[in-house]
């Protein structure tokens, strides 16, 4: 089969050599994505909060994060005395909105957000940087939103470190019901540590489309893999976004989504095969099935694809895996849009879908599922991931492989882009364990960081809230 601007690769675990230049490639020469045109959706609400900053502040990608006085928000604390604590040697990779400023207390603090009725996302950015009097080792907390915990006993420093990140985000979907006069983020250190404190960088708050990720009520639900009943997702739940991913595309940043400020990362740490990538930036996409604020249309003209070795490609599964939390349910949702002109009736492009070592789907065909090539559409399926013997995590695995002939005209199977959400448990937790520390390393030092301390009287803070910057 024959495939449009294809490459074959490998990935980051098997051949690294070609994936810088490949990197450098779309660097230099991206598809363009929204180019001069609004977005496709419109939020109600919008808060881009740069916490302990004063005045609006334009981070590199242009978006503009508003300080904490007058910004129609509200912060409860306790007294009336604060520090401000400046840091000699900020990183220059992380950018200084919204992340050269902080509030941080030992005490509990919270930020009250009036807003419309409907379904929103929350986003908390972290820097764990040690600053005067608060070790970054030191931050242990957890925060809660409209009776859900968010996050619990939550390091963001080990958070980061694990991955080898300066900077930690995390995003959170919730119901916002009608009758509630503040959206309310609060954040507790954890009492059992005395030296414990809560820090936080950056708050968003975005309106997302009704039952963008939520099952409407019409609805009669998806399919929950392994199981006899069907999966939905009530507004009752809340929701954690643990990956998003572009499959064999580039990075989207939030200025490039649909309107919604989401981040779209790239796959090649996930996926563990061989696999092509083929795009077709020209193509003129249809949404016919789901509303064009879905996803960007950059996850629609890029894909992974196992190519056209028919023999080598009924030896393998394309496969993704991605490490998780156990013990909680999960929402998937998987992209899928044909745009290689080849692919054009029902079986051209049939495979069989594996979820998490199940089988998901014996015969998918998105001609099928979508009606025509150039046409997005995606499929949710719910997914249990039990508690594996204690172990703070599992792998998720996502794998596709080619029907046989008889069933297909071509051995083949393709994905656009994947998402993945934890579902709340029953007593509204979202809280997973923090991870392993890493391994010391010997030839470290310790940072220094010189310090300048200035009080502060205001009425809106606490006593033991303070506001480093970065500067």
């Amino acid at each position: 089969m024959r495939n449009i601007t294809s490459n074959r690769r490998l990935s980051l675990n098997v051949l690294p050599f070609l994936i810088p230049l490949y990197l450098l490639f779309l660097h230099f020469f991206p598809i363009p994505i929204t180019g001069d045109f609004p977005p496709p959706y419109n939020p109600t609400d919008i808060y881009t909060v740069n916490c302990g900053a004063s005045g609006n502040l334009k981070a590199r990608d242009n978006r503009i994060w508003t300080g904490e006085t007058d910004s129609g928000f509200s912060l409860i604390a306790q007294n009336e005395a604060s520090v401000i604590s400046k840091a000699a040697k900020p990183s220059p990779s992380v950018d200084p909105v919204p992340f050269a400023t902080a509030r941080l207390s030992r005490f509990q603090f919270a930020y009250k957000f009036p807003v419309t009725d409907g379904q929103k996302f929350i986003r908390l950015h972290f820097y764990p940087s040690s600053v005067a009097g608060f070790d970054r080792s030191k931050a242990f907390f957890s925060v809660k939103s409209g009776g859900y915990t968010l996050l619990n006993n939550f390091s963001a420093s080990l958070a980061a470190d694990a991955r080898g990140d300066e900077t930690v985000s995390r995003e959170f979907c919730v119901n916002f019901k009608q009758g509630e006069k503040t959206l309310d983020i609060t954040f507790t250190p954890t009492a059992s540590d005395p030296d414990a404190y809560a820090f936080i960088n950056g708050i968003e708050i975005v309106s997302m489309p009704d039952y963008l990720y939520y099952t409407p009520p019409q609805n009669g639900g998806f399919q929950f893999i392994g199981q006899n009943n069907i999966f939905r997702v009530e507004t009752e739940y809340a929701l954690e976004m643990v990956y998003r991913l572009n499959v064999g595309g580039r990075f989207i940043s939030p200025m490039e989504d649909t309107g919604m400020f989401r981040t779209w990362d790239e796959d090649d740490d996930y996926c563990v095969n061989l696999a092509f990538v083929p795009a077709n930036s020209s193509i003129d996409l249809k949404f016919t099935q789901h509303p064009e604020y879905t996803a960007p249309p950059d996850v629609y003209r890029t894909a992974r694809t196992m190519g056209n070795k028919k023999t080598e490609n009924m030896g393998y599964n394309l496969t993704w895996v991605l490490p998780v939390d156990s013990g909680f349910n999960y929402l998937l949702r998987l992209h899928f849009c044909e745009f290689q002109p080849e692919i054009r009736e029902q079986r051209d492009r049939e495979f069989t879908i594996f979820i998490a070592n199940q089988t998901a789907e014996n015969h998918a065909d998105v001609i099928s599922w979508s009606g025509g090539n150039g046409v997005p559409t995606y499929r949710d399926y719910g997914v249990m991931m039990e508690s594996d013997q204690g172990r703070k995590k599992r792998q998720f695995y996502i794998q596709l492989h080619p029907n046989p002939d008889w069933r297909t005209r071509y051995n083949d199977a393709i994905l656009n882009g994947i998402e993945l959400f934890k579902v709340t448990k029953f007593d509204n937790s979202l809280a997973g364990p923090n991870p392993e520390p890493p391994p010391p390393i010997q030839s470290a030092s310790p940072k220094n960081y010189d310090t300048e301390l200035v009080a502060i009287v205001g009425g809106m803070v606490a006593c033991g809230v303070a506001v480093w910057t970065v500067g």
